[in-house]
Order: C-alpha cells, then sequence, then structure tokens
C-alpha cells in the first residue's frame, strides 16, 4: 500500500560468528571496509537507500583499541623486539643474518614470547620510507614489517609499530653512537632531519603512508612516531654540529619552536595520520631519549586518542653497569644523581621518579606508557628492581613493554644479550637458561594479561542505524 511505513528496524548490528582464531587469517595489511563491503553488499546497499543516521564505526573483532589504553588500568604487558637494516661490510654474512634487516625473527621467537604471558609486540623496526632523498618506500623494510604483523598475529599478540628511521635520520646515532669509529664510521650517521624541513615533511608523510596501510589490521593497536628523538644531544649533525644539551630548561629557551625541537613535528604528523585513520591510537614520546625528566616538555595535541610515553632506564648508573664493574647495587646506596654523593636507591626513589608521570596525566588527562624500560641481567638486585618498577607501573595502569625480547637466531644471541633476560645473570652464559629470579618476576607480571586478539570470538560490524523504510 502506498505511504504504507514499516516498524523502525531493530536490529542494528549484524553479529558474524568465527569458525577460526581472528588472528590467524588476517593479512598484515587487512582492510576492514573493503572485506565487509564484499561480505555484506544487500544489507548495505539497503542501508544506503533508506533514511539514515551517521554511521558506527566499524569494529574489527570486537577490538576496541583505544581502550587497551585508557581507563587506568594496565592491559597491555609485553616486550620490544629490535631490527634494523642489515650491512654485510658492517655485519659479515651471518651476524645480522641474510637481510634486508636483521636480526631475524621466526614463528617460534614469537610463539615462545605469547606461552612466557605476553600480549603485545612494540616492534622498533626501521621506518617505511628512504632515510635519504627523494625519500620513497622502501620496498623491503615494508615487506618485513607486513611479515612480522603477521608472525605477531598468528602468536596471538597485539603490536605497536615504532619508527627508529626515517627521511633524515638513521640507526646509528640512536643505537650506538658511542661506538663511532669502532665498528663502524662516521659515514653512517645521519640526523639531517633536525635541520631539514623536506626531511620533517617526509616524515609526515612517511606516517600518513603507514596508516593508511595499516589502519585497519586488528592487532596494530598503536602507531609510535619516533623512537628516542635526540636532537638535543646530536643536533642535526652528530659528528660537527651536535648540541648536547641535556636540561630540557636550556634546550626549549633555546632551540623551542625550531626544527630541532619535537614539538612542533608531531602534531603535524597526527594530523596526517588523522586524514586517513581515525581510530588507531598514536603514541608520542619526548625528547632526550625519551626520557622521563623530559616528559613534562611534551605539549599534548589535543587529538583524543594518543598515549604519551617514556623511556624508563634511570638510573642508567644501575641499569646499565657492565659485568666487571658492579658498583650500584638494588636496593642500596648509589650515586643515582651524577653529585659524587651517594643516595638511597630503593622502591622509594623508583616511586618519586615515576611521580613525574602522575603529575602528567593529572595535568592534561592523558594515558601515559612505558614502551621500553629494561636492565641488564647482571646487575646486583635485578630481579628485585624489576619486581618493584613492573609492580609500581601497574599501580598506575600503565602498558609496558620491556627490553628486549631476542630472536633465537644464534649468531645475535651469543654476543648482543646484555638485556636477554632468558639467559640468566651469568655475564659468561650465552644460552637460554631453565629459570632465574628476574625470568620469574618478569613471566610473573605478564601472567597478568587477559585480553588477546583471540580473546574476542566475534566480528561485529556495526551498519547505519535505519530509523524507517517506506515501501510502495
Amino acid at each position: 500500500m502506498k505511504g504504507h511505513n514499516c516498524r523502525p528496524i531493530i536490529y542494528l548490528a549484524l553479529v558474524l560468528f568465527l569458525s577460526t582464531s581472528l588472528t590467524c587469517n588476517y593479512p598484515a595489511t587487512f582492510d576492514a571496509e573493503e572485506e565487509n563491503a564484499t561480505a555484506t553488499p544487500s544489507i548495505l546497499a539497503t542501508a544506503a537507500t533508506a533514511e539514515t543516521t551517521t554511521p558506527r564505526p566499524t569494529t574489527v573483532g570486537g577490538v576496541d583499541k583505544w581502550a587497551l589504553w585508557a581507563g587506568g588500568a594496565t592491559r597491555l604487558r609485553g616486550a620490544n623486539i629490535y631490527q634494523r637494516r642489515v650491512y654485510p661490510e658492517l655485519d659479515g654474512e651471518e651476524f645480522m643474518g641474510p637481510g634486508p634487516v636483521g636480526p631475524p625473527y621466526t614463528q617460534e621467537d614469537f610463539n615462545r614470547l605469547a606461552a612466557l604471558g605476553a600480549n603485545y609486540v612494540n616492534i622498533s623496526h626501521p621506518g617505511l620510507f628512504t632515510e635519504t632523498p627523494p625519500y620513497t618506500v622502501d620496498l623491503d623494510i615494508q615487506n618485513n614489517l607486513d611479515n612480522l604483523l603477521s608472525k605477531i598475529a598468528q602468536a596471538d599478540m597485539f603490536a605497536v609499530i615504532s619508527f627508529r628511521t626515517g627521511p633524515g635520520r638513521a640507526e646509528f646515532s640512536v643505537c650506538c653512537l658511542e661506538d663511532v669509529g669502532d665498528w663502524y664510521d662516521e659515514s653512517y650517521l645521519n640526523d639531517s632531519m633536525w635541520q631539514d624541513q623536506d626531511a620533517q615533511d617526509a616524515w609526515v608523510d612517511m606516517w600518513r603512508y603507514t596508516a593508511q596501510r595499516y589502519r585497519n589490521n586488528p592487532i596494530v593497536v598503536g602507531y609510535d612516531l619516533m623512537v628516542e628523538p635526540n636532537s638535543n644531544e646530536v643536533g642535526s649533525d652528530a659528528i660537527n654540529d651536535p648540541l648536547d644539551i641535556w636540561d630540557p630548561e636550556e634546550f626549549y629557551a633555546q632551540y623551542g619552536g625550531t626544527l630541532y625541537d619535537w614539538n612542533q613535528l608531531y602534531p603535524r604528523i597526527t594530523a596526517a595520520i588523522r586524514e586517513v585513520d581515525s581510530s588507531t591510537p598514536i603514541l608520542i614520546g619526548g625528547m632526550g631519549y625519551s626520557g622521563i625528566e623530559w616528559l613534562p616538555y611534551l605539549e599534548p595535541t589535543g587529538d583524543p586518542r594518543t598515549v604519551y610515553m617514556v623511556h624508563q632506564y634511570a638510573p642508567i648508573q644501575y641499569t646499565h653497569q657492565w659485568w666487571d664493574s658492579l658498583d650500584c647495587t638494588y636496593p642500596g646506596t648509589c650515586d643515582v644523581d651524577w653529585d659524587g654523593d651517594d643516595e638511597q636507591f630503593d622502591r622509594a626513589w623508583l616511586d618519586d621518579l615515576l611521580s613525574t608521570i602522575d603529575t602528567f596525566t593529572a595535568t592534561h588527562n592523558v594515558p601515559v606508557a612505558v614502551n621500553e624500560f629494561g636492565v641488564m641481567r647482571w646487575e646486583p638486585g635485578a630481579a628485585d628492581f624489576m619486581d618493584d618498577q613492573m609492580d609500581l607501573f601497574e599501580q598506575r595502569g600503565l602498558n609496558h613493554a620491556l627490553w628486549v625480547w631476542d630472536p633465537a637466531w644464534e649468531p645475535w644471541a651469543e654476543e648482543v644479550d646484555a638485556f636477554n633476560f632468558r639467559h640468566g645473570p651469568d655475564p659468561q652464559n650465552h644460552t637460554d637458561v631453565e629459570s632465574s629470579d628476574l625470568m620469574d618476576v618478569i613471566i610473573s607480571c605478564w601472567g597478568r594479561n587477559t585480553v588477546r586478539p583471540s580473546s574476542m570470538l566475534t566480528e561485529t560490524l556495526y551498519i547505519p542505524l535505519v530509523s524507517s523504510l517506506s515501501t510502495p
């Protein structure tokens, strides 16, 4: 009958029950919008011709990515993995693997991490654009990241993409500036982005491209815009024009608002990401290698889905002591502030250090995370130190990823293992041990994890709400 109005449709969402784990079949660049349009053409076509309200977001696998970071509770506990481009002339044929990126990670490496309880991998990785002009996509790097994401998904963990390098920024002043002239020469350094507008513009483009590529991958729960911004030390040329400023007040008084200032670049990157991806959380750390003391100088962007974060290795007089010179113990006394006198170094000291985070979150009403922290495995009292520190993170509801989960690749594992807790406290041991006090602390904390991609057994596709349909 003409003019007859049907009753309002009451089914607002289509719930699709999945026959297999969500993490098993998603490619690294899964596009939920394309998948949904293909899967339900008749429903979407009907909705498009009806009277509608604004569409609700599509939730893939029931994963609300922002809820993993917000709300004041720790939900992500895991570890960093580290990779860089392989340079055969420096690395030889075996040390970093066959390349083009290394050290190589296998599916079993990620399966073992998940089996110990971790639910989150912070991928500390080269950026997708080349370091030198014309700043184009590096397909070797991109393919490697795709491969990592597929393996992490198969292991049923979430991932954050963190870029160490990009236009005008190379790896070597981030990882190993102190080694220049030893196993590599200064020609491998590149920090020109801190005085090169074109390079900074290309960082913006790189992240827009990256977000568009991975925006609908259900395990990608964050974009970390730059691993350890450090112009305060390296300037635009770590050898010939360094700044070497470690006082935030001094740095911002001299260089605030200039190209050296990370605070003027990350809002532009954020805006570019939001042009193509409105939902994936963004992670931003401060200058000074994202040390806690630089956190108060970060300027929140106003983006409602941004997490601010720190890297916590303080005091390095303790966490980075080499095994043949162990002067600082935990708990104990140690010159932790470089004044020549020993101070009490214990849980109360750590709690006071982390109060900077408390102030920042209270002032700006934003979440903070610790996506790097760690201690060399042989430090006296390392287990107690990590136990207290991780407990203090948990009390504050901070997500956290320790440094580092190394691969089983033997040439690497036998040589680079200071932070590899699986090797136990003996500095002369370079293979996995069955247990250690430090390992027990870490695994116990990871055991608190309750959420994984597979813990959401349905995929909910929200379609536009239909208020009424008219029939002729």
